[in-house]
């Protein structure tokens, strides 16, 4: 390892340790620099700035996390691994409060790479439900609504753990929104008697066919009829979840 990877990483390996330890999560460069024995210029050098720093420090120790979902070999039940995926994301942030709070702050202007890829993979498995006719609205729609949920909970659970003290509660919302985007028999307890099946074949189809004309190489569409195409699915994917 060369001293300039040495440096770097030392910081890092510092700054992550300090804000696990801090009662707030926040840290200043002038405490990172003392505690890591370097001085201000070569932590400027290797992360720009603050903000530059905590969001490596971010990418770090999520990095951990995402390790495990990468290696993760997806099943064939793609809805099955998105309550794992729910499940463990939550996991991560309640076993890492200040880091996670740190991720999902309004002061880390640019999104650490770590948040994208996680919403990647998740729009990923909702790919795979799409393709299996398994879900209501499109990928892209259901991955936000899934995403926003997810951070909100967990969000919860780390910053006002004495309010949001239910230990279910996160598995319930997690039902709640998959049975918004799901169809009706891949939801945990779907209700045959109420008609939502009918409603959702339509929504669900177009879904399906969109993330097939996805995956497909030979369509006999061009690059702007399959785009033009994909917009209309969608659209009549995501009506399904409107009103």
């Amino acid at each position: 390892m060369s001293s300039t990877t040495s440096t770097r990483t030392r910081i890092l390996q510092v700054a992550a340790q300090l804000v696990g330890d801090s009662p707030d999560g926040d840290i200043s460069t002038r405490a990172v620099c003392e505690a890591a024995q370097v001085g201000a210029p070569a932590l400027y050098r290797h992360f720009g700035d603050k903000e530059g720093l905590l969001s490596a420090v971010v990418d770090h120790g999520f990095e951990q996390y995402l390790a495990t979902k990468r290696e993760r070999e997806a099943s064939a039940d793609p809805v099955e691994d998105l309550r794992r995926g729910w499940d463990s994301h939550v996991e991560f942030a309640v076993r890492n409060p200040n880091l996670y709070r740190l991720m999902n702050s309004p002061a880390m202007r640019t999104p650490p790479a770590a948040a994208l890829e996680s919403h990647r993979i998740l729009t990923r498995d909702l790919e795979r439900a799409a393709a299996q006719g398994r879900i209501r609205v499109a990928p892209e729609l259901a991955a936000q609504m899934v995403m926003s949920a997810t951070v909100g909970v967990a969000l919860m659970l780390v910053a006002r753990p004495a309010t949001f003290d239910d230990p279910g509660l996160s598995r319930r919302v997690r039902d709640a929104v998959h049975a918004s985007i799901l169809t009706p028999d891949s939801d945990p307890d779907p209700d045959p008697g109420t008609g939502a099946r009918e409603e959702a074949e339509v929504p669900s189809a177009a879904a399906r066919l969109s993330a097939l004309l996805r995956q497909a190489q030979g369509s006999g569409l061009s690059t702007a009829e399959a785009a033009l195409m994909k917009e209309w699915l969608d659209r009549v994917a995501n009506a399904g979840s409107e009103g």
